[in-house]
């Protein structure tokens, strides 16, 4: 067989086939608008890990009898989470871009996220009905005791405080990354470069730790952390469950965003809360 006729015919497969291809493979990314980077922004910040410690802190303070080292500690805490959470996010968002230029591999990626951002949403749900039971995202219980260490020092100085606020965030991660992990996702997948994304990300930090400024200022007006922390536990079920609904939508968003499961895997995931229903009120699990 002559080779140029092999050779021609191979190439008007290409040609033909290289649009479906591509079709095939190309993500039509969700628009991240201000109020949905907002809203998740928003739905981090109450985590009750986060609030957990911040009022484990002010506690450690109040013992101290230092009411000025509660706003400054407390601002250093803060700086420490802020600042940790802008850097690692800044990194992550390097690593997705660079992702994002591998085709194959962005949508992989894309899918993965999704995934396991579903499956933060059925925990933090699953934490409604059973807070704690089973498997939680929460804070490794190997590593409760250094936080608890770490806060009782972290009053010794701005320094301390800030490098508490940097220990904690590295290790509330598997409690409090989801949602700044689908934002990233979202930031990435559609396009926005480090001009676009660094404003949003100093935006969502700032309403991350709004929470703890409000909870600072109150431990210096005077409020007792005791019963802040009974407000905590008394409502960290609702908590958990805000939490878990807004990350099963925006992994829903995610994943049909790459592959048509839509019907199926909202009636999936709302299968899996109709069971947990029952198995909680009717059978008492």
């Amino acid at each position: 067989m002559d080779m140029r006729r092999i050779v021609f015919a191979l190439s008007s497969l290409a040609a033909v086939a290289a649009p479906v291809y591509a079709q095939g493979v190309v993500i039509e990314a969700p628009n991240l608008s201000l109020p949905i980077l907002i809203g998740l922004a928003l739905i981090d910040s109450i985590n009750p890990c986060v609030i957990g410690v911040l009022i484990l802190l002010m506690t450690v303070l109040l013992k101290v009898g230092n009411r000025k080292a509660i706003l400054s500690n407390g601002a250093a805490y803060t700086a420490g989470v802020y600042f940790t959470y802008l850097i690692g996010g800044m990194t992550l968002l390097t690593v997705f871009n660079l992702a994002r230029t591998l085709t194959a591999v962005s949508q992989a990626l894309y899918v993965a996220i999704g995934a396991l951002v579903l499956f933060a949403g059925l925990l933090e749900t699953k934490d409604f009905f059973w807070y704690g039971r089973w498997y939680s995202l929460s804070i490794p219980a190997g590593l409760v005791h250094m936080v608890e260490e770490r806060a009782s020092g972290a009053h010794a100085s701005l320094a301390a405080a800030m490098s508490f606020g940097f220990v904690v965030t590295l290790i509330e991660l598997p409690c409090t990354g989801a949602p700044y992990l689908a934002v990233l996702t979202l930031m990435s997948q559609g396009g926005l470069n480090y001009v676009t994304a660094l404003p949003m990300l100093l935006l969502y930090n700032l309403v991350f730790v709004l929470p703890l400024l409000v909870i600072i200022y109150l431990a210096y007006k005077g409020m007792e952390m005791k019963r802040l922390e009974s407000l905590r536990k008394e409502h960290r079920g609702l908590m958990r469950l805000a939490i878990g609904l807004a990350l099963l939508a925006v992994g829903v968003w995610i994943v049909t965003a790459v592959a048509d499961v839509f019907v199926p895997l909202v009636l999936f995931l709302s299968g899996a809360i109709a069971l947990m229903a029952v198995l909680k009120y009717v059978f008492k699990v």
